[in-house]
């Protein structure tokens, strides 16, 4: 399945010169060699207002990116597995407030890292209980390892979790094994960006009596008609898979990366609730527009609208944002003004970015560059996709931003 514009600009408030803009402006990354590639998408109520592809999905094969290529989006693979908690939770499975150690009883005695190095490290018990709703919003104080700002980070790494986790273990085991580690802090007082929504993925599991990639596939997938998202590309579906890149130190041109880029060519050991899916930006479309009509789409509804409403709201403790919460590594956003629901970063005040957009925009991205986000004030929805290693190398999302935003004119 390939998107394609399917109105005029102007019938939904967008100026088409200044949308124009969008391509003029991200094609220099790819003439200059920073980028291999791009694909963008830009609606507004439900109508796609812009969309367009630019340079190459395999620099090395000379094939160019296409509306179906493939896109490994990593971490906006977090709001679909978050929306199949939802699900569950909508079906009365279990409370938000509930420890996760009713369901997995590894996490019923959690320590919390306190002082020490990586080799001497002192804990403490948890004050608080792991809740799934500290799932949710990455206030568990679980961690990644890759992010290498902390001691448990390191820990993390030890153990054999670090962009990807050890070779040959499944979802249980990782999370049997996660849950042996420390906290980096106690439950609900932080805000630390995490492999929390792996977590999730397995309390969905046993929660459900199905595997995660069978429960996303009936209950998320299938009903959204969401036909090209998977967790793995091979055969024919592989050459329509874009490269991985990731930025030469020192000239900046994007290099090829299939050490980190290979995963997604094999079965997955381990199903990443928070990093493992590969999608299409028509189906990562559909997914949007499903969160912008309240939880259905063509007649098909999964949530109800004030469940939606619920997990775009800011759930972070006293209402605070990310700069006051994070505890400083890596996140896929800026964290003034932002504040985080069940799943998605919010937007509480677009001022501190620096960046214009909507108070209640939610938003996530994953780190080889890809970004959507929903604006359900002035009824928008983008994406980006891209295959460059770390995200945060250049600021793509906020530039796409102050394009889309720049070129609205109603």
């Amino acid at each position: 399945m390939s998107l394609h514009r399917t109105v005029d600009p102007d019938q939904v408030g967008f100026d088409p010169a200044r949308l124009s803009r969008i391509d003029t402006h991200f094609a220099r990354y790819v003439d200059d060699g920073r980028l291999a590639g791009w694909q963008i998408v830009v609606s507004r109520r439900g109508e796609v207002a812009h969309a367009s592809t630019y340079g190459q999905r395999d620099i090395e094969g000379g094939q160019p990116v296409e509306p179906d290529t493939l896109w490994r989006i990593y971490s906006m693979t977090k709001p679909i597995t978050s929306v199949a908690a939802m699900i569950l939770w909508e079906e009365g499975r279990f409370q938000l407030t509930d420890e996760i150690s009713r369901w997995l009883p590894e996490f019923a005695d959690a320590r919390v890292y306190d002082r020490g190095s990586a080799l001497k490290p002192y804990t403490v018990p948890a004050v608080e209980p792991i809740r799934i709703w500290h799932l949710l919003t990455h206030t568990a104080g679980l961690t990644y390892g890759f992010l290498q700002t902390s001691v448990v980070d390191g820990l993390y790494r030890a153990a054999g979790f670090d962009l990807y986790p050890p070779a040959g273990i499944d979802l249980a085991t990782a999370t049997a094994n996660l849950a042996r580690l420390p906290l980096l802090f106690q439950p609900g007082t932080a805000w630390g960006y995490s492999v929390a929504t792996d977590v999730l993925g397995r309390l969905i599991e046993v929660v459900s009596g199905q595997s995660l990639d069978t429960f996303l596939a009936e209950r998320v997938l299938e009903p959204l008609g969401m036909t090209d998202t998977r967790w793995w590309a091979e055969g024919a579906d592989a050459d329509r898979l874009a490269a991985c890149y990731m930025p030469h130190p020192v000239t900046g041109q994007a290099v090829r990366y299939d050490e980190f880029g290979r995963f997604a060519l094999q079965k997955p050991d381990l199903l990443s609730g928070g990093a493992g899916l590969i999608s299409t930006a028509a189906d990562y479309h559909r997914f949007t527009q499903f969160l912008l009509r309240g939880g259905e789409l063509d007649g098909v509804r999964l949530l109800a609208p004030r469940t939606v409403r619920f997990m775009t709201r800011n759930h972070l403790p006293g209402g605070r944002d990310l700069g006051q919460l994070s505890t400083g590594g890596f996140a896929e956003t800026t964290l003034d003004g932002m504040g985080f629901g069940l799943g998605f970063a919010v937007v509480l005040d677009p001022v501190p970015s620096r960046v214009p957009s909507s108070v209640g925009e939610y938003y996530w991205g994953g780190v080889a560059s890809t970004a959507f986000w929903v604006d359900p004030v002035e009824e928008i929805t983008a994406l980006l996709f891209t295959q460059l290693v770390p995200s945060s190398t250049y600021p793509l999302r906020a530039e796409l931003r102050q394009l889309v935003y720049a070129a609205l004119v109603d």
